[in-house]
């Protein structure tokens, strides 16, 4: 198939911060999304507990509503556990990641293997408990992971995790996608304006590529400017490429995997 149909191009949607704390705004994002999805066609990042503050597990209409979307066809990350950042940081660069990429929530930069991979399992039980299907995958809290996350990984049964630059599957290693995620940052001016002309640039630069990923946060959904900038993003993004969900990523790379051994058999 040549790389220019519509049918092998891409567009995938998520919503991090998925959590009681933010349900209003994860409806406004929701129905944005879903005006030019034509459905829900994406995926959630759920938070159980958000900054320790918000649990899943005692809020019954909270979790009727994250049943109701995945049994409407969003997929369901698990999204750390409590999306804050209480280790302590020794490697220069982790330091400066913890400091500047975040705002105090890359949980899994720090963490040890056994940590991680205990706070890995207990939130993809309460994900999939709650929701009733299997979680698609793992994304770390501003896709921050620190060796004892990689490493629990698989471990902790995911088949597919995101960074910035990336999708990819754990358990093989295999990558299923290449290239920036777009995203946008609401806590300052400097961060909106900084994503603002990143987006703007990405909408165009990011065109000719097959896949390309669009992630929005809920303080999104307070800042008119960002949510424009997410609704033109998506409409330049959207031309030339069919709606998509993370699942599918693995299944063109299996059945590429396969006709590659076809090929190679014959």
């Amino acid at each position: 198939m040549r790389p220019s149909d519509k049918s092998s191009r891409k567009f995938l949607a998520s919503i991090h911060d998925v959590s009681p704390r933010f349900a209003d705004e994860v409806d406004r994002l929701l129905d944005q999304l879903v005006r030019h999805l034509g459905g829900p066609k994406l995926a959630m990042l759920v938070v159980p507990d958000h900054w320790d503050s918000a649990p899943i597990a005692e809020d019954q209409g909270f979790q009727s509503r994250l049943r109701g979307w995945a049994d409407a066809g969003v997929e369901m990350f698990v999204h750390g556990w409590a999306h804050r950042d209480d280790s302590r940081h020794s490697g220069a660069l982790d330091g400066f990641r913890a400091r500047h990429m975040t705002a105090g929530e890359g949980e899994f930069l720090g963490l040890d293997h056994a940590t991680a991979l205990a706070r890995m399992t207990a939130a993809k039980k309460l994900v999939e408990d709650v929701t009733g299907v299997a979680a698609t995958g793992f994304i770390a809290p501003a896709w921050l992971y620190g060796a004892g996350a990689l490493s629990a990984l698989p471990q902790a049964g995911f088949t597919m995790a995101e960074d910035h630059m990336k999708v990819w599957n754990p358990q093989t290693g295999a990558v299923l996608a290449r290239g920036p995620i777009i995203t946008w940052a609401s806590r300052s001016r400097a961060r909106i304006a900084s994503s603002l002309l990143f987006s703007a640039l990405a909408r165009h630069a990011l065109k000719p590529m097959r896949d390309v990923r669009v992630a929005v946060h809920p303080g999104d959904a307070h800042v008119p400017s960002l949510v424009a900038s997410i609704d033109k993003c998506c409409a330049a993004l959207l031309a030339g490429r069919r709606v998509a969900r993370y699942a599918d990523l693995a299944a063109d790379h299996a059945a590429t995997r396969d006709e590659r051994a076809a090929i190679s058999a014959s």
